[in-house]
């Protein structure tokens, strides 16, 4: 991922919705001015989400994706309606595309419903205005209680004024809070520890290492890195000690003994799950560990499919210290890529998701509410190893409301596993 270009994660994604041969591939061709979907008259060419990042301006970049059509038929057309309203679970606003010819009919309605349920905003687009000029005049606004813009995709009549109304229509808070700009003034001192290990892609660093270096830069700040074994070196060394210090999660006993007290810590990992997600909640789902008895089962979440190494953190040492938490065995389960998690949730104990730096944060949020429906406990990797080394209260100082939840469950975190700490160590 170049540092030039926005992560997929945090653009705002716009979804187009419609019945078969409503003409979402060419208005998306229309809105990016590039055939970029394919078209054609033969209903069903759209057969899987398929996604195209650009800028839209005022907005910025965007994520827009086309889906198959909602009136899809047959077998494996069902298999393509439940793939197209999965999208719904990524979407900030979706594009509602309905063809004048067809009218507004139950499937119109159903996903309207659905996205009201998920307070997911909609943008109605009657599509085909060349070839039903009247479509203009007709009250399509008061039939589904949402706005409207006519346009043709062909003629690429009414686009400008679809790219405004997507404007006026996204929503206010769409945008991701800042990484660390306002735990941070103008001119202060970060200090990143990042370990240069196996699992670190050679030649560059991984991506949420690249976005919290340019948030930095962003808020005028000055971003030093070093790796674990230099942070005691450097610091003895800088005039000034640096607001605070951000370390990867597998430098977390390293990184905190060396951390002078009064300055703010922190992990890539604990940044991401306020980031992409909430973290009190993610704080409350670690307790869930001090419950585990041998035998329960456990739910590793990643957010993207990659090659496992030898010693990975979510499928070999999460898994290692569960047990050594519990003092016995475990059932794990891996659930990778996928926009939603699986439906058997009520299975497991506790879901241990990963940091999420692939997945926008409307994602994110949607699969903590899975869980919280559910009933099971959730936290990420960052959050579950502070807790496990017995360093969460330390990782967390820059953010009262987190700390405040330990304080109203009564966790106590750094004397419960001071044994895991010592192992850990080993």
């Amino acid at each position: 991922m170049s540092l030039n270009a926005t992560p997929r994660g945090q653009r705002l994604h716009i979804a187009l919705f419609g019945r078969r041969n409503a003409g979402k591939s060419s208005l998306i061709n229309a809105i990016t001015n590039q055939e970029v979907a394919i078209v054609s008259g033969i209903p069903g060419t759209t057969t899987d989400p398929v996604a195209k990042a650009m800028e839209l301006l005022p907005l910025g970049p965007v994520m827009i994706i086309d889906t198959a059509g909602l009136d899809d038929t047959g077998e494996l057309g069902a298999l393509r309606v439940q793939k197209t309203l999965e999208v719904l679970n990524k979407t900030d606003l979706a594009l509602l595309v309905v063809d004048p010819g067809q009218g507004i009919g139950d499937y119109e309605r159903d996903v309207v419903n659905r996205a009201r349920e998920q307070k997911v905003p909609v943008l109605g687009v009657i599509n085909k205005i060349d070839l039903y000029p009247e479509a203009v005049n007709r009250p399509w606004q008061q039939e589904l209680d949402v706005p409207f813009v006519a346009v043709s995709a062909l003629t690429r009549r009414g686009i400008n004024e679809l790219k405004m109304a997507v404007v006026k229509a996204a929503p206010r808070d769409w945008a991701l809070p800042t990484i660390v700009g306002d735990l941070i003034e103008p001119g202060d001192l970060v200090m990143l520890v990042i370990p240069i290990d196996k699992a670190a892609p050679r030649g560059r660093l991984i991506l949420p290492q690249q976005q919290v270096i340019r948030d930095v830069l962003e808020n005028d700040a000055v971003a030093v890195m070093v790796k674990e074994r230099e942070l005691k070196h450097a610091l003895a060394s800088m005039a000034v000690k640096p607001k605070l210090v951000v370390t990867d999660a597998s430098a977390y006993l390293k990184a905190v003994a060396d951390t002078p007290p009064d300055v703010l810590f922190t992990s890539f990992s604990i940044l991401f799950a306020r980031y992409k997600g909430d973290l009190p909640t993610l704080v409350a789902g670690a307790r869930a560990v001090k419950d585990l008895k041998p035998g329960d089962k456990i739910l590793i979440a990643e957010a993207c499919t990659h090659h496992p190494i030898q010693d990975d953190i979510g499928r070999v040492k999460i898994p290692r210290w569960l047990r050594q938490a519990v003092g016995g065995e475990l059932l794990f389960d891996v659930a990778s890529g996928g926009s939603t998690l699986p439906e058997n949730l009520r299975e497991y104990k506790l879901i241990v998701h990963c940091g999420a730096c692939m997945l926008n944060r409307r994602e994110m949020l949607y699969r903590i509410m899975q869980a919280q429906e559910a009933g099971v406990p959730v936290v990420n990797y960052g959050v579950l190893m502070a807790h496990i080394h017995g360093v969460l209260k330390r990782a967390l100082s820059p953010f009262p409301q987190a700390l405040a939840v330990l304080e109203e469950e009564q966790v106590e975190f750094e004397d419960e596993l001071a044994l895991l700490q010592q192992v850990s160590r080993t």
